[in-house]
């Protein structure tokens, strides 16, 4: 049985303890102190600079996330290409920008070096800018769109201030508020009511959703909090495996890029089918 290591303030995890992420070595299991070893998650760039917006960005999350705003505007009877980049703008900007900056304002969880104050002022501009691009779609569309334009913001501040109990900070507010929501937002966005195809690929973005998060939650406990990977798997045959953080974590980062990458191109793959 694999087991992670103890974490917290009150485990050995200094930077001479044997089981540290940061000793230069160990015995098997143990984090060996590699750079990959070091990175709080899998796409995150070198420490500093540019790099830094790139990893705040969690490129490959932020595209899988707008990939269902494409997905829902393709289910329209017609579809604008104008407004479906400004929705595309409007969750870029709320999600991509507002909801990971106020994320890595607590905790620092990808150990970015981008002040504090920067961070906020970027959440906020990004929520402006999300609510301003809203304020437009209603004046378009109508006041069918008012709702979405109203949850979006409330959805991204409730999730990192895990409001209302932290009902949005679970699994199925995670999935319904980065998953279905944007699919039927922009859906609204281009047809001005709501049906039930969007309704059924809302149900699929909530569910794939879920299936993101179930992989991308134990991945980061073993990327960030994680001081030691113990176990082995002993095969009907005898063949015996040694676990470590690499081998826990392969599968999961693995299916992760697979399932952004496939959803990126179902997406693009909707896209020119509508406007090409």
């Amino acid at each position: 049985m694999a087991r992670a290591g103890p974490s917290g303030p009150n485990s050995p995890s200094g930077p001479n303890s044997p089981a540290s992420p940061a000793s230069p070595g160990g015995p098997a299991g143990q984090a060996t102190g590699t750079a990959e070893d070091q990175r709080p998650a899998f796409y995150a760039a070198r420490s500093g600079g540019l790099r830094d917006w790139w990893t705040l960005l969690h490129p490959p999350y932020t595209a899988w996330h707008l990939s269902y705003v494409v997905i829902g505007a393709a289910l329209a009877p017609t579809v604008g290409l104008g407004s479906l980049l400004a929705t595309l703008a409007a969750f870029f900007l709320a999600v991509g920008i507002a909801a990971h900056a106020l994320d890595e304002v607590q905790g620092r969880p990808l150990r970015t070096g981008i002040p504090s104050p920067v961070l906020v002022g970027a959440a906020v501009a990004g929520l402006a800018g999300a609510l301003g691009l809203g304020i437009i779609g209603v004046l378009r569309i109508g006041w069918i769109l008012i709702p979405f334009m109203v949850a979006g913001p409330v959805l991204v501040v409730a999730y990192n201030a895990e409001l209302f109990g932290g009902l949005v900070h679970t699994d199925l507010g995670f999935a319904a508020a980065w998953g279905a929501f944007p699919v039927l937002t922009s859906y609204v966005a281009q047809a001005g009511r709501l049906a039930l195809a969007p309704l059924l690929a809302a149900g699929a973005a909530l569910a794939l959703s879920a299936a993101q998060r179930r992989l991308s939650s134990p991945a980061r406990t073993l990327r960030r909090k994680a001081v030691g990977v113990n176990g082995q798997v002993t095969l009907a045959d005898g063949t015996v495996t040694e676990l470590d953080r690499a081998v826990l974590l392969a599968p999961l980062e693995q299916a992760l890029r697979a399932m952004s990458w496939g959803l990126v191109l179902l997406a693009a793959a909707a896209a020119i089918a509508r406007l090409g």
